[in-house]
C-alpha cells in the first residue's frame, strides 16, 4: 500500500544530513479533503442530524483542512464548523482572517466566531452567545429539512442550554467524528507517511546527540527542531524519561543529564506534516552496551509488541483480539501501559484497545477494519526495578494483514 511511498522516502544517512525536504505535497490534497468531508458527512447522515457542529479542532481540521492556531483555540470557544448533513459548510473562525480558509474548496461560508467564552467576553457572554445561537438556529432551520438534531462534540455547559432553549436537540458528536475518522485513504496513508518520515528524522537527531550530561530537554528539543523545520505542527507530550525516572513511565522529559548507562526511552506523540500524528517509541542506552537486565526489559517489550501486531486481523474484533494477546508476565503487570493499541490520525483516535485482563472492566467491542492506522504498545517494568521500557509501532490494517507504516530500527542485537 505504501511502496511507492517507501520508494522515495529519504535513507537515515540522508535524513542525519538535513537533506530530506518537503516540496508540494505528494498527493492531491484537494482530494483528501473532499474524501475526509464525505466521510463526516455519511456519518452525519447514518445519526438522523441535520448537521454537526465541532468545536474540536481536530475534527474542525478535519472537516476543512482549515487551521488557525490550533493549540491556542483548543482551549476557549472560539472557533468551530457547523456542517450540515445537506447543505453548506460554515467555519466560524477565530477574529476576521478569511484569507487562512482561501483555496478551500470544503468551505462554503467563512463567518467570525462571536466568542462567548469568559476571558473575551466577560459581562457581553450573554448577547454574544444569543448571537451566536441565532446562526446555528438560522442554518439548522434552513437546511435541516424540520429536523433540529445537531451533533456537538466540545461545548459548554452554558452554550449547550441555550442551543438547547432555543430547540435544539444535541446529540454526541465525537463518537460520530471518531468514527468518520478512523478509515483512511490511500491518500492519507501518503500523508501519515510524510508524517512519519518527519518523525523518524527527529529521531535520528536525538540519537545523534545521545550522549552522558546531555539532558532529556535537550534531547527532546532535537525531535520538535526537526519536527517543525520539516513541516511540522507540534508534539502532542513531552513524554521522555532517562534511567530511573523511566519507571514507572509518564514522567514528562526534564533537566536531568543522562548519565552513562541510562535507559532512555521516549513516545513521540508528534504532530507532522500535514496535521497527522506520528505515534511510535523506542527504547536506548546511553553508551556502548545495555546490562543483562536492561536486555530482558526490552526482550520482553519487543515481544509484547511483534505478538500483538501479528495477532491483528481485519475483520476481527477487539474481543477477539484480546483473546490472542501476548500474556503479560505477573511481574510486570501492575507497569502495564493503560493501553495495547489504539488508533491514529489526526491525533490519537478510536479504537482504544484494552489489554486483555482490563477489558470487563474498560474495554468495548468494536470491528478491526482495513484502513485503520494502529499503534501497538508496549511498556515492560517490575515493582522495584531502576528502568522501564517503552515500545510502540505503528501499523496499517490492510484487507490481509498489518503492514508497518514506521521503518525505525529496533535494537536487535539486545535479543
Amino acid at each position: 500500500m505504501l511502496d511507492e511511498a517507501r520508494a522515495t522516502a529519504p535513507t537515515q544517512e540522508a535524513r542525519q544530513h538535513g537533506a530530506m525536504e518537503f516540496s508540494p505535497a505528494p498527493v492531491d490534497l484537494n482530494g483528501v479533503r473532499a474524501y475526509r468531508l464525505n466521510r463526516l458527512r455519511d456519518h452525519l447522515r447514518q445519526a438522523d442530524v441535520a448537521g454537526g457542529l465541532f468545536f474540536n479542532q481536530l475534527n474542525t481540521r478535519y472537516a476543512t483542512d482549515a487551521t488557525n492556531m490550533q493549540v491556542w483555540c483548543s482551549h476557549y470557544e472560539t472557533r468551530c464548523v457547523f456542517v450540515a448533513s445537506e447543505g453548506p459548510v460554515v467555519l466560524f473562525d477565530y477574529a476576521n482572517h478569511p484569507h487562512l480558509a482561501e483555496d478551500l474548496p470544503g468551505i462554503d461560508e467563512y463567518r467570525v466566531m462571536p466568542s462567548f467564552y469568559f476571558f473575551t467576553a466577560g459581562g457581553q457572554h450573554e448577547a454574544r452567545l444569543k448571537r451566536f445561537c441565532d446562526q446555528i438556529v438560522d442554518l439548522v432551520t434552513r437546511h435541516g429539512g424540520g429536523n433540529k438534531r445537531v451533533a456537538v462534540d466540545h461545548l459548554s455547559i452554558t452554550g449547550a442550554d441555550a442551543l438547547r432553549g432555543r430547540g435544539i436537540d444535541l446529540v454526541d458528536g465525537e463518537g460520530i467524528a471518531e468514527r468518520a475518522r478512523a478509515i483512511k485513504s490511500a491518500e492519507e496513508l501518503v500523508l501519515m507517511k510524510a508524517s512519519m518520515d518527519a518523525c523518524q528524522a527527529g529521531m535520528d537527531a536525538m540519537r545523534a546527540i545521545l550522549r552522558p550530561g546531555v539532558t532529556e530537554n535537550a534531547l527532546l528539543a532535537q525531535l520538535h527542531e526537526t519536527n517543525i523545520r520539516l513541516g511540522g505542527e507540534w508534539i502532542e507530550t513531552r513524554l521522555l524519561s532517562s534511567g530511573p525516572r523511566t519507571l514507572p513511565w509518564f514522567r514528562e522529559a526534564s533537566m536531568r543529564p543522562v548519565e552513562d548507562g541510562d535507559m532512555v526511552s521516549f513516545d513521540t506523540d508528534l504532530v507532522g506534516p500535514y496535521g497527522y500524528c506520528s505515534d511510535i517509541s523506542r527504547a536506548w542506552v546511553c553508551g556502548d552496551k545495555p546490562t543483562d537486565t536492561q536486555r530482558r526489559l526490552y526482550a520482553r517489550a519487543y515481544e509484547q509488541i511483534q505478538h500483538n501486531m501479528a495477532a491483528l486481523k481485519p475483520g476481527m474484533t477487539i474481543r477477539e483480539h484480546c483473546d490472542a494477546q501476548w500474556k503479560i508476565p505477573e511481574e510486570n503487570l501492575s507497569h502495564r501501559y493503560p493501553s495495547c493499541i489504539h488508533g491514529v490520525g489526526l491525533a490519537d483516535e478510536y479504537p482504544s484497545i484494552k489489554h486483555a485482563v482490563d477489558f470487563a472492566e474498560k474495554g468495548y467491542d468494536a470491528v478491526i477494519e482495513p484502513g485503520m492506522v494502529l499503534c501497538v504498545e508496549s511498556f515492560i517494568g517490575v515493582d522495584g526495578g531502576r528502568e522501564g521500557v517503552k515500545l510502540e509501532e505503528q501499523v496499517i490494517v490492510t484487507e490481509t494483514g498489518v503492514e508497518h507504516m514506521s521503518t525505525y530500527p529496533y535494537e536487535m542485537d539486545w535479543l
